[in-house]
């Protein structure tokens, strides 16, 4: 490699020799050449070097520690604070196809810009050459990733959620099947945030299968494992017929059935997914993204490619997720991000106590009622601040993490945030129908992503600001998929936000009853009433589980108001994503076949009952 001996030592150079690989030597070489860093350290899965990234983070200033034992804290630019949609783009030849929802850029101009941008930028900094694997060790699943980045605070959240790669590397023997991911936080400023956000840019090559994302810190825009290569895998995924879901995996596992049944769920950000994945007594294999392939068995498989969480932490309390809160407030190795800090111990917004009125947090030294230049209050948190934390520390990690084969797959959840619409939870007809659902999830906005918050948006499979491909092949191949299996996953789709009078009328914790209900009809247990917009719980079934799990009382009178079909509610959905998808070309046959048969059901429903909300009972 053509790199300077003062820059790359001789042992870490050999530490790159010894993968014989010449492709990660012409890539490492290409980005250090450009970045130009004062010294390149290449970080293998041994304890020492692994030990040296965590604190390098300290010693740069990237984290500090906090009371509890291994617990550190990281503070995002107050312009930093969410996946930057903006300066996301996908690079695309002109021969391209792709969705007109995708935001894209020419690739040579693209590719232009960016090393523009990046030619310089790690001067004076160490660069960190990391290797992970996306997926369980020794699997059909795996998906090495090499990892370029000047962030030591980058390098230590990876270490918390993937697994170590290098001696997989070398299992590679020279291919090029491997994504890579290039970050640089870029010049820093005082508080050793980045500075100059006006040249942010996080741009997506499939066709080189690589990532470059520049100045920034918030790990959804510099942790290239995370939503970056989701993009890749995507791409990957579409070409090789199999899936990769922005999905949480889960073992349901009912009290005193001796069983555990696994689903899989789609939820945009801020819409219930962890919670739902870490409801309490149930199992959870990983929290938001799947690899799914068909077993040989004729079912469906499916692994988590992380093996920890990085989480959002408001309203994380003992009442509503006790796993995670004791695993919050107990010495373990995590990073906390963008929370207030007061006398070296964490606060976050709804953690069910009484909180600081002061301290310092993403803006800085805060008080009560501090305003920004623009005179908005700046809250105690961010209410996108966020906790990384590995799998293996909580109590209700499934034993399957780690399994190369996975876990077979009975069910799959869509949810979004709705507040006039849906009701909790009901089932699909059928797998293509269960694809419309997926494709027609809407959710509105929340602080995760930049920009106005409320705003209801479509997002097919909680994936679209992820894909990379048409949003007919992605589709079809979801169709195709079902096809080949001969033991199809049940479909559902919930909704934890229905508002009545501007009051929810659920309350968090019921989304257990839910997910108890989907997983007896995964076994036969319980029958339902076919509605016009799939099959709802009967009440008998869903009071009987309330009583089992909560020892509480669920009325009738309840039952009506969440589980009554909105016809207008459904019929307005209908007509939204028949606009949004009228700019789509290729969309599958069945997923407009499934409009029109949902729209006549709800016409003729409402033509029946002589009005526009009808209650469960009168389909029944």
């Amino acid at each position: 490699m053509n790199i300077d001996k003062k820059i790359l030592s001789d042992e870490n150079r050999l530490k790159i020799k010894v993968l014989n690989n010449p492709n990660v030597e012409r890539i490492v070489e290409e980005y250090v050449n450009l970045c130009k860093p004062a010294k390149v350290s290449v970080i293998t899965d041994s304890f020492p070097d692994i030990g040296y990234i965590r604190q390098q983070s300290l010693d740069l200033g990237e984290e500090k520690r906090l009371a509890m034992p291994g617990h550190t804290v990281h503070f995002d630019s107050f312009y930093d604070q969410g996946r930057d949609k903006k300066n996301t783009c996908l690079l695309v030849t002109p021969d391209m196809k792709v969705s007109k929802i995708i935001d894209v850029k020419d690739r040579e101009e693209g590719l232009k810009e960016v090393y523009g941008i990046m030619d310089g930028i790690m001067k004076d900094k160490e660069c960190f050459v990391r290797f992970f694997c996306l997926g369980p060790l020794n699997s059909r699943f795996s998906i090495a990733a090499l990892q370029i980045t000047d962030s030591a605070y980058v390098s230590h959240s990876e270490d918390l959620l993937y697994r170590v790669g290098y001696e997989y590397f070398k299992a590679l023997k020279g291919s090029d099947d491997f994504f890579y991911l290039v970050h640089s936080a870029g010049q820093l400023d005082e508080k050793n945030n980045t500075k100059n956000i006006k040249d942010r840019r996080i741009f997506i090559d499939v066709l080189g299968k690589r990532v470059m994302t520049v100045n920034n810190q918030y790990a959804g825009n510099s942790v290239g494992l995370k939503k970056l290569a989701l993009r890749l895998a995507i791409h990957k995924a579409n070409k090789e017929d199999w899936l990769t879901e922005h999905m949480f995996i889960m073992g349901i596992k009912p009290e005193n059935k001796g069983r555990v049944t696994y689903f899989t769920g789609a939820f945009p950000s801020a819409c219930g997914k962890t919670s739902t994945a870490m409801v309490p007594g149930q199992q959870i294999v990983g929290d938001d993204i799947a690899y799914i392939r068909h077993g040989d068995d004729g079912k469906a498989y499916a692994v988590n490619i992380e093996q920890g969480i990085f989480g959002i932490i408001e309203d994380v309390n003992p009442i509503d997720d006790p796993v995670i809160y004791e695993a919050l407030t107990t010495p373990r190795e995590l990073i906390f991000s963008n929370v207030l800090v007061k006398d070296d111990k964490p606060y976050w917004l709804g953690m069910g106590q009484v909180l600081p009125e002061e301290g310092y947090n993403f803006s800085g030294a805060w008080k009560k009622d501090k305003k920004d230049d623009k005179g908005n209050e700046i809250l105690l948190a961010h209410k996108n601040a966020r906790y990384t934390i590995r799998l293996s520390e909580l109590k209700n990690v499934d034993p399957k993490l780690y399994d190369p084969e996975g876990v077979p797959i009975s069910g799959i959840i869509y949810g979004g945030r709705d507040s006039d619409t849906s009701v909790p939870v009901y089932q699909s007809f059928d797998w293509a129908h269960g694809m419309f659902i997926g494709a027609s999830l809407e959710s509105e906005t929340t602080a995760a992503t930049i920009g106005a918050v409320g705003v209801r948006e479509l997002s097919p499979m909680a994936n679209l600001d992820f894909l990379v491909v048409p949003l007919g092949t992605y589709l079809g191949n979801h169709l195709k998929f079902g096809e080949r299996l001969s033991s199809k996953p049940l479909v559902f789709s919930t909704n934890y936000f229905l508002k009545e009078n501007g009051k929810f009328l659920n309350e968090k914790v019921d989304k257990k009853v839910w997910l108890m209900w989907m997983e007896g009809r995964v076994h036969g247990e319980y029958s339902a009433i076919e509605t016009p917009i799939g099959h709802v719980p009967k009440y008998e079934d869903i009071a009987k589980l309330f009583i089992q799990i909560f020892g509480k009382k669920y009325t009738r009178e309840d039952y009506d108001r969440q589980f009554s079909i909105r016809v207008e509610k459904f019929l307005e959905k209908l007509a939204r994503v028949e606009k949004a998808y009228s700019e789509e070309e290729n969309i599958p046959a069945e997923f407009y076949a499934s409009m029109e048969m949902l729209r006549n059901r709800l016409i003729a429903a409402k033509e029946k009952a002589g009005k526009t909300v009808i209650p469960p009972g009168e389909f029944a």
